[in-house]
């Protein structure tokens, strides 16, 4: 072989050695080094949402920094409204993680259903999902409708349950304006426990309007503080026209099994007694949900 030759075999085989080297630089190193990628090797950013209320957006937050707390990339997509706002995002994968009731969320894809119970509504919740969503698992923590009344008007006619209000006339029931058109609402309390109801849109104020004598009866979420500080009674529901509604993480397929663990154990902690506490922190104590989230994880030694 020419000397020529022999110095141009040499080149290109010094280029070749250079270009795999330049090629490994390119690719990731599956064993070490930061690939941007999520906890346990995740690909994309876990987006969550939460509805306009501050209960569901502290719990939200607990998923949030949860997930960061392992390694994951997060995006928060708060306080966008109820059910019918933030479903479609869902169902179309802009949105991830969401935490839920079970009950409520039932009903909203099966009308019908005629499940009560805390396992049997969480078993029916998982057959109704649509193809694409899935529930992690279902908290002890629940945070279902109630019917609640003043303490004075619970006297006045000897009320304990639900079904004590029929025959009682001029009685107008108050809440969010979707509950007229819920199954448990006006409809339901005529169907299932013969009491008849007018029905007022009273949002954010139907507690206000409930303890100034304007509305009879309050649809109030079970771990709202305001009906211990107001000293509610809580009407008892014998008939289930109330789903149970345990807090649960609806979820996307797609990310799943990757934030199981994780959110799973925030589920466990979580009790009907520590969420009624997170609630007070809010709306008591006026603090953030970033920092009722921080303290509520250190304390469960989950951050």
């Amino acid at each position: 072989m020419s000397i020529s030759r022999m110095r141009m075999t040499t080149a290109i085989a010094a280029l070749g050695v250079a270009a795999l080297a330049l090629a490994g630089c390119a690719s990731s190193d599956p064993i070490g080094g930061d690939t941007g990628d999520g906890g346990d090797g995740g690909s994309s950013t876990i987006v969550i949402g939460s509805q306009a209320y501050y209960s569901n957006e502290i719990i939200a937050e607990i998923y949030a920094q949860a997930l960061e707390g392992a390694g994951f990339e997060v995006e928060r997509n708060f306080n966008i409204g109820q059910r019918d706002a933030y479903l479609p995002s869902l169902e179309d994968g802009s949105i991830d993680l969401f935490p839920e009731y079970t009950g409520n969320l039932l009903q909203s894809f099966d009308p019908a259903t005629t499940a009560t119970t805390s396992d049997d509504v969480y078993a029916a919740l998982q057959e109704a999902l649509p193809d694409g969503l899935t529930v992690l698992d279902q908290s002890p923590a629940t945070d279902q409708d109630s019917y609640n009344v003043t303490a004075d008007f619970a006297e006045e006619n000897s009320l304990t349950a639900i079904g004590d209000l029929a025959g009682i006339e001029g009685l107008v029931l108050g809440g969010a304006p979707e509950l007229e058109e819920r199954p448990y609402g006006p409809t339901g309390l005529e169907d299932v426990y013969g009491v008849t109801v007018g029905f007022e849109a009273t949002g954010d104020t139907t507690v206000d309007e409930l303890v100034a004598g304007n509305i009879q009866i309050a649809n109030v979420y079970s771990a709202d503080p305001l009906i211990e500080t107001q000293n509610l009674v809580t009407l008892e529901d014998p008939e289930g026209l109330f789903l149970a509604s345990n807090v649960v993480p609806l979820v996307s397929t797609d990310v799943a099994d990757e934030i199981a663990d994780v959110i799973n154990a925030v589920s466990a902690a979580l009790t009907p007694e520590g969420l009624v506490a997170l609630n007070v922190e809010s709306t008591v104590d006026q603090r953030s949900s970033d920092d009722i989230a921080a303290d509520w994880l250190a304390s469960n030694g989950l951050d």
